[in-house]
């Protein structure tokens, strides 16, 4: 019930313009580790929206992908550590890297969980890149 109504009353097109307008800052590349845990490594680029401010006080986060797919879903989490409420941003993502994102979010739901919000279905991402799945 949640995803279907993020899904229809998030605003997509606001959002997407706003990363348009305002930028990407990417501060933990792929592949790198969190400056604070380094055994976590980003599986994809992972910033934040320029002059945004999320619940937890900073900028809102998101992953950055590299296919020419522009806002694409958003990952609503809830971090158990800090007791927090979120939602973070999927970017220029391949169906491929949507699944990726999520799974990085959620692999120690004890620490971390999330729910994936995607702007239109699946299926049509796959589409949209060309490949089949």
């Amino acid at each position: 019930m949640l995803r279907a109504l993020t899904q229809a009353h998030f605003n997509w097109a606001g959002w997407e313009a706003l990363i348009h307008r305002r930028g990407i800052t990417i501060d933990r590349p792929q592949h790198h580790p969190h400056p604070q845990y380094p055994g976590i490594i980003y599986p994809l680029d992972y910033g934040y929206v320029n002059g945004t401010l999320s619940t937890d006080g900073e900028a809102v986060d998101i992953f950055v992908g590299t296919a020419d797919t522009g806002l694409v879903g958003a990952i609503l989490t809830t971090d158990h550590r800090q007791i927090d409420r979120e939602f973070k941003l999927l970017y220029d993502c391949s169906p491929t890297e949507v699944y990726t994102a999520h799974g990085f979010i959620n692999f120690d739901r004890q620490l971390l969980e999330g729910t994936l919000v995607l702007r239109r279905p699946m299926r049509m991402l796959w589409a949209k890149v060309n490949v089949e799945p």
